[in-house]
């Protein structure tokens, strides 16, 4: 972790993609760029990459409630990631459901959380397993899961250009990764149309 203060990681970013500019032959006495690496610098530490903060993490708002344990699902939580092997964007869905044992999370917490990982370098496998792991513990139970469905730009822009592959992943906890109804009843979840 950097023990850099946010205005000297902007310096430090601001001044690299200066260099970066400079070795692509742009002219950075142009209106249009004279500000970019300033601008970039900003994004990188303040908004797509500030998910590093470990200050940033959402606060938890939990409810303690004696409820008939019922499937808990928020589908389609759209999010914005960047690979941490191009630095180009991968966006698409989470879904999120869990069986609460005693505990439930407000709901706009749980998209939060999973914008709070997203915020970094990232690979969708392991982004997969930080909201899971991250909802296990704060929920207080096993029974989690997470499914991302995402386009990544280093497929679309570069290599081999395909404008329409998916990558879908999962990480089953608990009941979901031992009981086949409580997996087929997420899957088949995941299937149904939205309102």
């Amino acid at each position: 972790m950097s023990t850099l203060t946010i205005e000297a990681k902007k310096k430090q970013i601001a001044e690299n993609m200066r260099s970066i500019m400079l070795t692509l032959g742009l002219d950075l006495s142009d209106p249009s760029l004279s500000e970019t690496p300033n601008r970039i610098a900003k994004m990188y530490v303040e908004e797509i990459f500030s998910g590093l903060e470990p200050m940033n993490f959402p606060k938890a708002s939990l409810q303690k409630e004696n409820l008939p344990k019922e499937l808990v699902l928020v589908k389609n939580i759209s999010f914005v990631s960047f690979c941490e092997h191009h630095f180009v964007p991968m966006i698409g869905k989470v879904h999120v459901a869990y069986f609460p044992d005693q505990l439930i999370l407000g709901l706009s917490k749980i998209p939060s959380i999973v914008r709070y990982f997203a915020k970094r370098p990232q690979i969708q496998e392991r982004l997969t397993a930080q909201i899971a792991e991250s909802l296990t513990s704060i929920l207080e139970t096993q029974d989690v899961a997470v499914a991302i469905q995402a386009s990544h730009f280093c497929m679309i822009a570069r290599d081999v250009e395909d404008m329409t592959a998916q990558m879908e992943t999962h990480v089953l906890k608990g009941g979901f990764e031992t009981d086949p109804l409580l997996r087929s009843q997420f899957f088949g979840a995941l299937s149904q149309p939205s309102l």
